[in-house]
């Protein structure tokens, strides 16, 4: 005897198709019964839809705390940038003004190393204008946005003294404004504070804040 057998698609493509079928019969809900998901057990169809919704629900939840807690995060980070912005446009001088770029990323952003050098006109007589190699300025120059990763050329490590060697992450941040050119960088012992994948919206801005507080006195 010849028998056309129905395969797996065929069945959910019906049931798509058809999607008032059991509304039609509802009595398969009950009489119909499926694998439980967890323990193995039978359960009706009616069962296994509740459950799949509410692990769906469950799911849903969770990503609603991940983007709160998002929220929740760029709202401190945002706070925290707006009171650098305050700080740097109140600083009288260079000097005083790199001392608040230092202290609030040290304190408010928890970050355990900084360095700044600055080059072209307007030098003083301060330790971020200490001279740097035309390669750095190459690498500056070449940064359409910060580059983190768990390298940095060994004359910016040499940047951070004796604690360079014990560095295991870097952010540089290109200084760019008017008759600023500079290189700020940002470093840590712990390898997964600047990773390559990171976002870098506020590291940019950070850089951007710091070029043009200094700008201020060129």
């Amino acid at each position: 005897m010849n028998m056309d057998i129905i395969s797996h698609d065929q069945v959910a493509q019906f049931l798509k198709d058809n999607p008032d079928f059991f509304s039609l019969h509802g009595d398969l809900l009950t009489q119909i019964s499926v694998p439980h998901p967890y323990s193995g057990q039978a359960i009706s169809i009616g069962e296994r839809q509740v459950m799949v919704l509410r692990d769906r629900a469950q799911g849903l939840e969770g990503k609603l705390k991940e983007f709160i807690q998002f929220a929740e995060e760029n709202d401190a980070i945002g706070e925290k940038m707006h009171r650098l912005s305050l700080g740097l446009m109140r600083g009288k001088t260079l000097s005083s003004t790199l001392e608040t770029l230092y202290l609030a990323l040290g304190e408010d952003f928890a970050i355990p190393h900084v360095a700044i050098r600055f080059w072209g006109v307007g030098a003083q007589a301060l330790d971020e204008y200490a001279a740097v190699s035309e390669d750095i300025k190459v690498l500056s120059a070449g940064l359409a946005h910060p580059l983190c990763g768990a390298e940095a050329p060994m004359e910016v490590r040499g940047w951070f003294g004796e604690s360079g060697s014990h560095l295991r992450s870097f952010a540089l941040t290109p200084l760019k404004d008017s008759g600023v050119e500079g290189l700020l960088v940002l470093a840590s012992e712990d390898p997964q504070r600047f990773y390559p994948e990171m976002g870098t919206l506020y590291l940019n801005w950070l850089g951007e804040l710091a070029a043009a507080a200094a700008s201020r006195f060129q």
